[in-house]
């Protein structure tokens, strides 16, 4: 069939600071994109993968090729959020996350669907995620 259907989650914690928030103290909504970026990140390093040393020695990057994202409620300077993670589905070039920003009550901010392209960190073009990556993917659900 070509992909897993996965249902693994993640979460990560992450504070709003000042710079986050536009003139009405209220996070700029690019900076959602940024937390869910810094999660998907940490995730990957969780489970043994640096991007750094992916592109220097297997010469893979993981890029964003479709997002849908839809804004709930603002979050404001200070808040607490949590960045919550879905791998939903692994393709053999691509990742599908359900991802949602709550606050510190649980209400959602917002949440997205992201997917992201395993691409030739020098030509970038679509290329097969490495056997050892997806390995660890299937198994980490």
């Amino acid at each position: 069939m070509g992909f897993a259907v996965l249902q693994q989650q993640f979460e990560w914690p992450v504070r709003v600071y000042y710079e986050d928030t536009d003139a009405a103290g209220i996070v700029y909504h690019a900076n959602y994109l940024r937390y869910m970026e810094r999660a998907r990140t940490e995730w990957l390093r969780l489970l043994g993968f640096n991007q750094t040393k992916l592109a220097a020695n297997e010469g893979v990057v993981f890029v964003i090729t479709h997002s849908d994202v839809h804004y709930q409620r603002p979050a404001r300077f200070d808040e607490e959020l949590t960045v919550v993670n879905a791998l939903k589905r692994l393709r053999h070039v691509s990742l599908d996350f359900d991802q949602r920003i709550n606050d510190a009550n649980g209400l959602e901010i917002c949440r997205a669907h992201n997917v992201v392209a395993c691409v030739d960190s020098e030509r970038l073009r679509p290329r097969r995620i490495p056997e050892h990556m997806m390995r660890v993917f299937q198994g980490a659900n």
